[in-house]
């Protein structure tokens, strides 16, 4: 039910924001996701919590996940954002939580997403001589052989 009422709210104040909505998440356009992550923090709703920021390489794109938490409605919100391969670019969210400095830091160094505007990008668990980024699909290390799936 949460999802609907922020959905709505959210296609009131910015209509073209949304690209698909799912009772579990919102999946909004990368172009105008910073005002609307903006809007959630500071409006009625209320979404002060920045609780992760994680990503799943999907072959082709990569899905940014933000998970959000109103302590005033006690709400938990996921927001995905879609970047294509070809430009895994998307703004930082710094300065509306400083607790995306290190979640950033660590989706950058797993995945390889660049956030635009982040104070200090660069590498949190992995040696920074690696170019790699250990949790893409792609990732290949020489002496490194991956567990299959079960």
């Amino acid at each position: 039910m949460e999802t609907a009422i922020v959905s709505k709210s959210i296609q009131e104040r910015f209509p073209d924001a949304i690209v698909e909505t799912k009772p579990e998440w919102i999946c909004l356009k990368k172009e105008i996701f910073t005002p609307v992550l903006q809007f959630l923090k500071t409006g009625h709703l209320a979404f002060i919590n920045l609780h992760c920021i994680t990503a799943v390489d999907r072959q082709g794109s990569v899905e940014v996940v933000y998970h959000l938490y109103s302590f005033e409605h006690k709400w938990m919100l996921t927001i995905k954002v879609i970047l294509l391969d070809s430009d895994l670019t998307i703004d930082s969210l710094t300065s509306l939580w400083s607790a995306a400095n290190w979640l950033e830091r660590e989706v950058f160094d797993l995945f390889g997403v660049k956030f635009t505007g982040h104070p200090d990008l660069r590498r949190i668990l992995n040696p920074d001589t690696w170019s790699e980024h250990p949790l893409r699909k792609d990732f290949k290390r020489d002496g490194f052989i991956p567990r299959p799936v079960r």
